[in-house]
């Protein structure tokens, strides 16, 4: 069930940061999922879907600069941002595609352009290639969709049973320090790392930040593994769309060894290259950046 946008109700410091009302949508598995829904009301939209730790908060420049144009529509995974956060929900790759298809579905969408960061390009990618006739242009923002035995060793620790948890939900040692780590040209501001931290607040509201953590499929018998195989697999029925790479040269997580893959499956991808960006390359690039999505969005499309 949809129901219609209704205010935020958020602190005035957050609200002149991220302005925008929310909708509520239940996901099949019954929880509710909040969702940005700004722009022309048409049956094509921009889905842009959001990683770990951040929320749909990440993409609130970006949905300024495109939302006069197209239809911008920024869900918060459950579990994340101003969705509901249950005890007990299956936070698992699986569902988290079939949360993004069911809303798509429900708010009529048949045309969409995807822009994909951090966990978001296997959620995004796994809806994708189910449905390829329904996808438009894709924007990939330092992230993947295919099985890595990289991972940075700050991360592994934070997977290690009881004391990752610990980490992880009681010293917040994930959302926090990634408003520094994931920077690398400039500082978040004091009202942006609040903002990211803000729906992160207590053991209870970070289960999903854990959650994401533990699903990432390095072993191979990972319940999430052969889901990302088969993800993976069906990327190149995506080799016709339009594709851009916008990738932070700083990652600590998704480095180049990610951006080599995505160029040897995607060789036809425009690249665009931040030298000085880490992870969070939105907000280290900023400007330059959005005016680069906004302008590859936007452009009528080839005869």
């Amino acid at each position: 069930m949809v129901t219609a946008p209704h205010p935020t109700g958020l602190p005035g410091w957050l609200a002149r940061l991220y302005p925008f009302p929310t909708g509520s949508f239940h996901t099949p598995s019954g929880a509710r999922m909040s969702y940005v829904d700004e722009g022309p009301r048409t049956d094509e939209a921009v889905l842009m879907l959001h990683g770990n730790p951040t929320w749909s908060f990440h993409y609130r420049d970006l949905v300024r600069e495109l939302s006069p144009f197209v239809r911008c529509v920024v869900p918060d995974h459950v579990g994340m941002g101003l969705s509901e956060k249950p005890a007990h929900y299956d936070y698992r790759l699986a569902t988290r595609i079939a949360d993004i298809e069911a809303l798509a579905e429900r708010l009529g969408l048949r045309r969409i352009h995807l822009v994909l960061h951090d966990w978001g390009g296997a959620i995004g990618f796994g809806a994708a290639v189910r449905r390829p006739e329904r996808v438009g242009r894709i924007v990939i923002l330092n992230t993947a969709a295919f099985p890595s035995g990289r991972i940075p060793a700050r991360i592994r620790l934070c997977r290690i049973p009881l004391a990752g948890e610990f980490i992880v939900r009681g010293l917040n040692g994930f959302a926090e320090p990634a408003t520094w780590m994931a920077m690398a040209s400039r500082r978040l501001t004091w009202d942006e790392r609040r903002g990211y931290l803000f729906p992160y607040d207590s053991w209870a509201n970070r289960i999903a930040v854990h959650r994401f953590v533990q699903d990432i499929p390095i072993e191979q018998g990972h319940p999430s593994r052969r889901l990302l195989e088969e993800i993976a697999a069906g990327l190149p029925r995506l080799s016709g769309h339009e594709k851009l790479i916008l990738w932070g040269c700083r990652d600590f997580c998704f480095d180049g060894s990610f951006l080599s893959r995505w160029l040897g499956l995607f060789p036809d991808a425009r690249v665009e290259r931040f030298e000085r960006a880490g992870h969070y390359v939105l907000e280290d690039a900023g400007a330059d950046a959005r005016a680069r999505i906004r302008d590859f969005l936007t452009r009528p499309s080839s005869p």
